[in-house]
């Protein structure tokens, strides 16, 4: 299982972004592996919010299409005490909920990797996939 990151998302819709290239060759070769590719509903949301401020409501149209390639985790009240006790004990200021959301997911679930242009799941101990 591979985790994805709303940076990864990012970078595979943003054409101008600069880890673009990196992103596409990474998602298909992903897909065309049938890799199990997880997330929880709180990066979709994040994601959702991002391309809807970056790029307009007909972004999230398009993000709608991959969804189906994806396993979303959804995040209970329990999951979301536990990212937000992580949260209020770090002491990074750009760490967000939606990250330690992340964080707790993929140990919950035992993924070890994740699809991210975000240094914080390397602080955390997790690979990125390159």
């Amino acid at each position: 299982m591979i985790y994805i990151d709303t940076s990864a998302f990012y970078a595979i819709f943003d054409g101008d972004d600069a880890d673009h290239p990196r992103a596409q060759k990474i998602w298909t070769r992903l897909i065309e592996s049938q890799e199990d590719i997880v997330c929880n509903n709180y990066v979709l949301l994040e994601t959702d919010a991002l391309f809807q401020n970056r790029f307009g409501i007909g972004a999230i149209t398009d993000l709608q299409k991959v969804i189906p390639l994806i396993q979303i985790d959804w995040i209970t009240s329990e999951h979301h005490r536990l990212a937000t006790a992580a949260l209020l004990s770090s002491t990074l200021r750009s760490l967000s909920l939606v990250d330690c959301s992340s964080f707790e997911t993929m140990r919950r679930l035992g993924i070890e990797k994740v699809f991210a242009f975000d240094n914080h799941f390397r602080r955390q101990g997790f690979g990125l996939v390159a």
